[in-house]
């Protein structure tokens, strides 16, 4: 059951992240701008996305891998079938972690550094 809802919730985030953008959202050119700030603000500690990314990258990884959990040439369509699934969730992540990053950019930007004064 966990990993249904796991998978649900990446197809709504999906589904939320491709009607946002056509609805004055982020633009996919935009999120995927955002991928190497991303990146470089999470190496550097400034933003909480490590696990996330780090499911991403495993994610990119069985997709692009030759092993597979299920191989196609034996199965036919069920071995396309868990790369389908990898794919969609993948997307899916990737937009709705972008636009959580493009938001705390955006929050952040309005701060000013500084001590607070007492």
């Amino acid at each position: 059951m966990g990993k249904t809802l796991k998978r649900s919730a990446a197809f709504s985030a999906l589904a939320r992240a491709l009607a946002t953008g056509s609805r004055g959202g982020p633009s996919l050119g935009a999120r995927l701008g955002a991928l190497p700030r991303m990146i470089r603000a999470t190496t550097r500690g400034e933003y909480d996305g490590g696990l996330r990314l780090a499911l991403m990258t495993a994610a990119t990884a069985y997709i692009v891998s030759p092993i597979d959990l299920l191989p196609e040439i034996p199965l036919a369509i069920f071995g396309l079938a868990d790369d389908a699934v990898m794919v969609t969730w993948l997307a899916g992540s990737v937009l709705a972690e972008t636009e959580r990053f493009l938001e705390w950019e955006a929050r952040r930007s309005s701060v000013i550094p500084g001590h607070v004064a007492s």
